[in-house]
């Protein structure tokens, strides 16, 4: 077998497996051999963790193939786009791993003298737009969203240096953390993230279960006029009430831009919302 090299950056970045997925894999590679080459890059891995680690154990021949980036960077934005196509992610993973690209994807600009300052001022633009932009139409999301999943990639990758233990049971599920909670800690002092790590390793942390909401759950289900109305209720009512003043006229004499900017419109002012949460 060649000799492969283990970045724990990029074996990390990914949340693992569960069990079942893991099992059915190492099944299929027992069975049927390791079909899909691993991908390196510089002898590094960058593709395949899990095969790999299954090959190994198994003294399973493997392939690899090797791929060439300027950075580690490139790397990233290519590991991202590709497993995110490849996975199906929850939308929290989906949050980071598009903050993560966006992050990456500054650094790779920054460092390419010929178009970073014409990319940023949205003119003469190689990739036709900013960066939040380009990444948005990519995403299929707003580019006020890919600005806010930059503040949790970059919350989540502090806990991450801290403890990768902690940052794996975030993205695994395993352990529930708000988006108030990340912005407070990107925008504060780095020890705010150790000691979150801390917690969570420390167990502090369980694991969340959303549930729908009733009449006890402090979220006024039948309107602004309930009791017991959750501190963002009125704005919630406030919110949909306008949507659905605009989509009746529009749905009676509007074409389908108009259709888009509104339905855009009320998606941001509802991740607005649920940033507060």
């Amino acid at each position: 077998m060649p000799e492969i090299i283990i970045d724990e950056e990029f074996r990390n970045l990914l949340p693992a497996l569960d069990g079942e997925t893991y099992a059915w894999l190492e099944e299929s590679i027992l069975e049927n051999g390791c079909w899909t080459p691993l991908v390196l890059w510089d002898g590094i891995l960058i593709d395949g963790h899990n095969r790999y680690e299954i090959c190994v154990k198994h003294d399973v021949t493997f392939n690899t193939i090797d791929m060439e980036f300027d950075s580690r960077d490139g790397v990233l934005v290519w590991i991202i786009s590709t497993q995110v196509a490849r996975r199906n992610m929850t939308p929290f993973q989906l949050s980071y791993y598009r903050g993560l690209h966006y992050m990456a994807d500054k650094r790779v600009q920054g460092t390419n003298n010929q178009y970073v300052k014409q990319s940023e001022s949205g003119q003469s633009d190689p990739f036709q737009g900013r960066t939040a932009s380009r990444l948005a139409m990519q995403y299929k999301v707003s580019p006020k969203t890919i600005r806010r999943d930059a503040v949790v990639a970059e919350a989540i990758s502090a806990i991450g240096r801290a403890s990768p233990d902690a940052m794996r049971s975030i993205l695994s599920g395993n352990v529930s953390i708000s988006r108030k909670q990340l912005k407070e800690l990107a925008d504060g002092p780095e020890d705010g993230a150790a000691d979150i790590a801390a917690r969570i390793d420390d167990g502090e942390f369980k694991r969340g279960q959303a549930t729908r909401p009733s009449a006890g759950d402090g979220i006024a289900v039948n309107g602004p006029e309930g009791s017991g109305m959750h501190p963002l209720g009125a704005d919630f009512f406030k919110v949909m009430e306008g949507f659905s003043s605009d989509m009746r006229r529009l749905f009676t004499s509007g074409g389908e831009e108009g259709l888009k900017i509104v339905f855009r419109s009320y998606m941001d002012r509802l991740e607005g919302l649920y940033e507060r949460l």
